[in-house]
């Protein structure tokens, strides 16, 4: 008999996926333990296990991976061979269809690329209180992305609009906002967007209580702090446009102290959906203004599945000690707010138990 731990190690598949497909009646233990409620499991499962893992990889769905297993342990393999034959032809299709969609898509981008306006180029200088600057760039650091694929999403949007500076960060799966008051300018709305590093180093400069020079020139992005001063290049890449992404209808709303949210959410249940290597935590939200953590991982009003670590570091750079959590429903953004003032929030992506 293997341990859950033992199971996980040799099989590929985590502690928290191998709960789940227990409780879903996909990979059963053989034995659970009637008093600690501990898993073990026996010998042939072990390939049961590994065939679970490669297929999820695979992306079948559950109904199918159901069957597969089902059939795996005869000596009769049409069953599961037409099963991996059917999910193949499915993705060789979709990803097909996808070419031809994507081929369409580009060529509306080359054209969109030829009747663009140019870029506002005339220098821009602004002041900008250093603990408001730094706060800004606190609360959204932890959702820049560092995917090298995706090198617009590698820095931190500066989006100057009339007396205010917004700071932005996101890695699609997260986004983060925060503002500043300026002053000094009062030109058309600007963006740059500052690479990781260089924000970094602008972050390290706003150790004073004064106010800082910020000036945007062409492509060079120049913090003055006193006597020290950070410059650099900005990105050559547009950021796609936040303000579509954060403006969600009003949803169900819970007030909740985040260090007791914060221990509750380190030491409670988690749960694991489609091989994902994450575990995912689920939120009840319930209409008076309460938030449970699930046990389960079932649909229901007021549900939402979220990446654990990536609700734990939004609470984090939300540096306060009670927060707002809101949702309209399990396939909208959660949104994490201050009580007491909309700026700065951020937002996580939900994740689909279901198939």
């Amino acid at each position: 008999m293997r341990s859950i731990g033992e199971m996980a190690r040799d099989s590929g598949l985590g502690v928290s996926a191998l709960r789940f497909y227990d409780r879903a009646g996909v990979l059963v233990p053989a034995r659970v333990d009637p008093l600690s409620g501990y898993r073990w499991y026996g010998r042939g499962q072990l390939e049961e296990a590994r065939v679970l893992a490669r297929l999820r990889r695979a992306g079948m769905p559950l109904a199918d991976v159901r069957l597969v297993l089902a059939a795996w342990p005869g000596t009769d393999t049409g069953l599961a061979r037409s099963l991996l034959q059917a999910h193949l032809r499915r993705l060789e299709s979709g990803l097909s269809e996808a070419r031809v969609e994507f081929s369409a898509l580009r060529a509306l981008l080359d054209h969109r690329e030829k009747h663009m306006p140019p870029l506002h180029t005339a220098p821009i200088h602004l002041s900008v209180p250093a603990p408001a600057l730094a706060a800004a760039l606190d609360a959204v650091r932890f959702a820049v992305s560092t995917d090298p694929e995706l090198p617009v999403l590698g820095g931190v949007l500066f989006d100057i609009d009339g007396d205010t500076l917004y700071v932005v960060a996101t890695d699609r799966y997260r986004m983060a906002v925060a503002r500043a008051a300026v002053a000094g300018y009062g030109g058309p709305r600007v963006q740059a967007v500052v690479p990781t590093a260089l924000a970094d180093a602008v972050r390290a400069l706003l150790g004073g209580r004064e106010s800082v020079r910020l000036e945007l020139d062409g492509d060079r992005v120049v913090l003055e702090a006193g006597d020290r001063q950070v410059a650099g290049r900005r990105l050559d890449h547009d950021f796609p446009d936040y303000r579509r992404l954060v403006h969600l209808p009003a949803g169900r709303r819970a007030l909740v102290g985040v260090p007791a949210f914060r221990a509750a959410l380190e030491t409670g249940p988690v749960h694991e959906h489609s091989g994902s290597t994450a575990d995912l935590t689920v939120l009840e939200l319930a209409a008076g203004g309460t938030v449970t953590i699930r046990e389960d991982a079932e649909t229901g009003p007021g549900r939402i599945a979220v990446n654990r670590e990536f609700l734990l570091q939004a609470l984090t750079a939300a540096a306060h000690d009670h927060l707002v959590l809101e949702s309209t429903s399990p396939t909208a953004p959660l949104a994490i707010r201050h009580p007491d003032d909309e700026h700065p929030f951020s937002l996580l992506m939900p994740v689909r138990l279901e198939d």
